[in-house]
């Protein structure tokens, strides 16, 4: 079973992370996964807008810590930390544009992930939560900075400093999600944005992307 599954249709590439008995948590073949599927994407003729989704119940729960008391070098060698690491790079310059459909809890290193893509639509079943403090690790994806950049600083501090969720109507009211939607509807509502994205102008869609960054 491929951990990561794309599906294209009329210019739009939908990603799905696929490990939802493990709530789409980042381990070695998740990571490198999400890297190769965008390092592709990007260069494709056909593929003018992408949607990222988690399978199951959630978007994705950040690090596998089971995954990482196995293997403690994952951070580092498996997914990298920093503004150079390889997820990072093939979301951030993959040309694009990338539309998130936050169907569940995005966690720590999942809101990250979450944080790369260009706007969010979410359902109702949506949690946020930076849990970095809590399990003792650095965000090292640009959360820091996205995060108070979207919401506010004093926000984006409770959010860091407590750890505590919010929910998808919270996360709309604060500016972190442009809409939220039923959960029958997401992918439905998600992938119509995604197509009008697609019907414009690719190199106008390239400039607007970095302009915005």
């Amino acid at each position: 079973m491929s951990v990561v599954t794309v599906e294209e249709q009329s210019g739009v590439a939908l990603v799905t992370l696929n490990r939802p008995d493990a709530n789409n948590a980042l381990n070695r073949a998740l990571s490198e996964a999400i890297t190769e599927t965008f390092l592709a994407l990007a260069t494709s003729e056909t593929v003018r807008a992408i949607v990222l989704t988690g399978a199951g119940r959630s978007f994705c729960a950040g690090v596998d810590l089971k995954a990482l008391s196995d293997e403690p070098e994952l951070l580092t060698s498996g997914m990298g930390l920093g503004p150079a690491s390889p997820i990072v790079v093939a979301l951030e310059q993959c040309p694009q544009p990338i539309i998130g459909a936050i169907n569940g809890a995005a966690v720590t290193g999942g809101f990250e992930l979450a944080l790369a893509c260009d706007y969010l639509f979410a359902s109702t079943e949506a949690r946020f939560a930076d849990t970095h403090a809590r399990v003792g690790i650095l965000p090292g994806w640009g959360l820091s900075q996205k995060l108070t950049r979207i919401i506010g600083i004093n926000r984006a501090r409770e959010m860091s400093l407590a750890g505590n969720f919010i929910d998808a109507h919270r996360a709309e009211a604060w500016g972190l999600v442009n809409r939220v939607c039923a959960p029958e509807n997401l992918m439905d509502e998600t992938l119509a944005s995604a197509g009008q994205v697609a019907d414009g102008d690719r190199q106008r869609c390239g400039r607007l992307k970095s302009a915005n960054e």
